[in-house]
């Protein structure tokens, strides 16, 4: 018989493995990266939480998962839900989406683990990209504005090498909180349309100003 998580966490998770498995999060990248994380502050201990982010190298989301202090529901494309790997993400609470086809199954568990009072994180890029945010999907803002959850962006920055170039030997990795923002309830389509925006946009200045900020501290290492 199937375990029940408590509310924070997708009915089928294990608490244990889930609290477990954010531990290790915790230190397991350190090693590997020079790792700066600004404004965790802004991080909500408690309460329904939509977190967006950039999503820049496979490595993001297991990243984000240890270093945001509280359990945290992402959505996961569904292609890594086969074999053992499947098995531990449904454990730990993760959710399997299918990109490109009609599901609400997805939108149906988020809703009641930030109902619960939980985080669920939201990759709204949907695929590893560059990085830069272009056209953020519907996903996160409609959590938001279905629960009144807070919306809170997060940008990551130096996973990814840069194309042509070799390995790095523990690579900068900056990881930058945003201020949480509030998405208004209700308006229809027109107000889903705003929200979206509002959040792709957020998200956008926020890589502009952490690039610009990395690019002023590695010209000011040079000198």
């Amino acid at each position: 018989m199937t375990r029940r998580s408590g509310g924070d966490l997708p009915p089928g998770a294990w608490p244990w493995l889930h609290d477990l498995a954010r531990w290790i999060g915790t230190w397991l990248f350190r090693p590997f990266y020079r790792l700066q994380v600004h404004h965790r502050d802004r991080i909500p201990a408690a309460g329904p939480v939509v977190l967006v982010a950039n999503h820049s190298a496979f490595v993001d989301g297991p990243l984000l998962f240890g270093l945001l202090g509280r359990r945290t529901v992402f959505w996961v494309k569904h292609e890594m839900f086969t074999g053992p790997v499947g098995f531990g993400l449904l454990r730990i609470g993760q959710i399997p989406v299918r990109r490109g086809a009609p599901d609400r199954r997805p939108l149906t568990a988020a809703v009641e683990v930030l109902r619960a009072g939980g985080l669920v994180g939201v990759f709204p890029e949907g695929t590893r990209g560059g990085g830069d945010v272009a056209a953020a999907q519907h996903g996160a803002a409609w959590l938001a504005r279905t629960t009144g959850a807070t919306v809170l962006p997060v940008v990551c920055r130096g996973t990814r090498r840069p194309d042509g170039r070799r390995r790095r030997w523990r690579p900068r990795v900056d990881v930058w909180v945003g201020e949480p923002v509030a998405v208004a309830r209700g308006g229809g389509r027109a107000g889903l349309t705003g929200a979206t925006e509002t959040v792709r946009a957020e998200l956008a200045g926020m890589v502009r100003e952490l690039d610009g900020m990395r690019d002023r501290t590695e010209a000011a290492r040079e000198q």
